[in-house]
């Protein structure tokens, strides 16, 4: 993946994170790995889209059930958490 009408810039990163993103780009037959980090950045936002849309979602619910219903999907989880460990 190229992006040859991106533009140039400058981050300061671990050596660790560098030798990784190097060694795949490298498995990726690539000689830098500026394709790599457009990739993750491209992740990055659209997992970012994702949650706020789901965040935006569940706010939208609020109210939805009756002050029953809720007490009794409260008293569920907690039991359920209590239980998980």
């Amino acid at each position: 993946m190229c992006y040859p009408t991106g533009m140039r810039t400058t981050i300061e990163m671990k050596p660790a994170h560098r030798a990784k993103l190097l060694e795949i780009a490298a498995a990726r037959n690539e000689k830098g790995f500026s394709s790599v980090v457009a990739e993750a950045i491209e992740l990055y936002l659209r997992m970012r889209a994702s949650r706020e849309s789901a965040l935006k979602a569940a706010i939208r619910t609020e109210g939805s059930l009756s002050a029953k219903d809720a007490e009794n999907l409260r008293s569920e989880t907690l039991k359920l958490r209590n239980e998980w460990r």
